[in-house]
């Protein structure tokens, strides 16, 4: 007798399932991972160190509330530690964002280019993903209000934007708290907010202490570089956090996570190390593709966007630069889940790293 399998929940089967970028090429030789806009130096030593010295207590299960990493947190940041939430990676808290706030029928709005697990987290709830246009590949706050209607119950705000790199300045931002509705829930994913200095950006941390209906997540994965860890957190009401420590796992962060995460965060020279190394590689990587025909637009994070449009000769195939630099080892990320087929996501990897990758590009381009 044929048995059924079992069935999903509506909407699930909809869901493209988020594909991270590539971590092997072909061939045994040097690979340049620059795919997932992971830290160019890789973590603190620190770090690595306090990860190392809690091998001999995996058998204890963690502190269930990250209490000394959302301690250290609330000091550096100069928050209130009772009003952090600490996950497995921002992902989680994103997902534990929606699962709260969003189900069957409601709305949850996004910029046209943000971040792929925003529309997912909407579908794996019932939630119908809606996405406002963008002016020259940045969040338009006028066309994010617009596609707002009273089924909407989450906005998310990627600031600065993965993948197009850039950002909206604080008052922006503002602009666009100010207009919605005070049950619509404004997320601020501030993952890469460590890479700027400008006056104008803010992660949002005021906003949050103003109104109730505002989060402000944050990642370890990025200039901490300890996205194999899998740490983030995020800063909210007190209302907020209460139902996200409701739904959220018992002991959702290992004890190494946290460890690691505490001693990363109290490396600040390490850190400023980092952000210093990668402006200054990201201006000379966009003068040396410029160099060479191709265009980069403007980016505030540690990763660009270069395009191949308009080329010529059919070497506008993003694609095809793709598999000639994974061919030499070299891994970068291809666009076309974001609506960017033209466009490859280059992370700034070390000097020696990226003068590779333009030797590489040049041939393509001289093919």
């Amino acid at each position: 007798m044929a048995q059924s399998a079992p069935t999903p929940r509506p909407g699930i089967l909809d869901i493209a399932a988020y594909v991270g970028g590539e971590a092997h090429a072909p061939g045994g030789g040097r690979q340049i991972r620059l795919a997932s806009n992971e830290g160019a130096l890789g973590p603190s030593p620190r770090a690595v160190d306090a990860y190392a010295a809690v091998a001999a207590e995996i058998h204890r299960y963690p502190d269930g509330g990250s209490t000394r990493l959302r301690e250290a947190l609330a000091r550096h940041h100069g928050l209130d530690p009772s009003r952090i939430v600490v996950g497995a990676g921002s992902d989680e808290i994103i997902a534990l964002i929606v699962r709260a706030y969003a189900g069957p029928g409601d709305e949850v709005v996004y910029s046209r280019h943000g971040f792929l697990m925003y529309p997912i987290a909407a579908r794996s709830v019932g939630a119908v993903p809606v996405t406002a246009p963008e002016t020259d590949l940045t969040a338009d706050v006028d066309a994010l209000l617009a596609a707002v209607t009273p089924r909407t119950r989450i906005v998310f705000l990627a600031n600065p934007n993965n993948p197009t790199g850039t950002m909206l300045p604080a008052d922006e931002v503002r602009r666009l708290h100010a207009g919605l509705p005070s049950d619509v829930v404004l997320v601020i994913d501030a993952a890469y907010a460590e890479y700027l200095t400008r006056n104008d950006y803010s992660s949002g941390f005021e906003l949050v202490e103003a109104a109730r209906n505002v989060v402000v997540t944050r990642t370890f994965s990025k200039i901490y570089a300890l996205g194999g860890l899998r740490l983030g957190w995020c800063y909210a009401s007190a209302e907020v956090t209460d139902v996200l420590n409701r739904i959220r796992g018992p002991f959702n962060v290992a004890s190494a996570a946290q460890a690691a995460g505490l001693a990363a965060l109290e490396d600040v020279a390490f850190v400023e190390r980092s952000r210093v190394h990668n402006e200054a590689g990201r201006a000379r990587f966009a003068e040396a593709m410029r160099a060479i025909g191709l265009r980069v637009h403007p980016s505030v994070t540690n990763f660009v966007l270069v395009s191949f449009a308009g080329q010529g000769a059919g070497r506008d195939d993003s694609e095809a630069a793709r598999q000639f630099l994974k061919a030499r080892g070299i891994l970068v990320r291809q666009m076309n889940a974001y609506g960017l087929p033209d466009c490859l996501r280059v992370t700034i990897g070390t000097d020696a790293e990226m003068d590779e990758v333009v030797r590489a590009l040049a041939d393509f381009l001289a093919a």
